[in-house]
């Protein structure tokens, strides 16, 4: 299950259970269209109460961020505690041109994306 809220520059998601494909569609939908606005995007997942992801995430995930969209993000904060997410999300940062920073406390994460 996904939740997604947005602001004037943030889409902020919170995947609960497990990541599907929908879920990611929609998070996709969301991004794109905040995509149209002027300005810097910037991501926020908090990832604390996900338990897994399925294979076809992980394929749409690479598609989307490292060859459609890897210049369009500014910040991307992951919350999460897992070291596998953590180090999934400095891999990333090999084919994303956005500063990623990983963290364990949602409150600071949401301060350094906002700032």
């Amino acid at each position: 299950m996904i939740t997604i809220e947005q602001t004037d520059n943030l889409v902020n998601v919170a995947i609960l259970g497990e990541f599907t494909l929908a879920d990611f569609k929609a998070f996709e939908e969301q991004s794109l269209y905040k995509l149209e606005s002027p300005g810097p995007l910037n991501l926020l997942f908090d990832l604390r109460t996900m338990i897994d992801y399925t294979v076809d995430v992980a394929w749409e995930e690479i598609k989307f961020f490292s060859r459609e969209h890897n210049h369009d993000f500014s910040k991307i904060a992951v919350v999460t505690t897992d070291q596998w997410l953590t180090w999934q999300a400095w891999l990333s940062r090999l084919f994303i041109d956005a500063e990623i920073c990983v963290f364990t406390d949602y409150d600071e994460a949401l301060d350094w994306v906002q700032g």
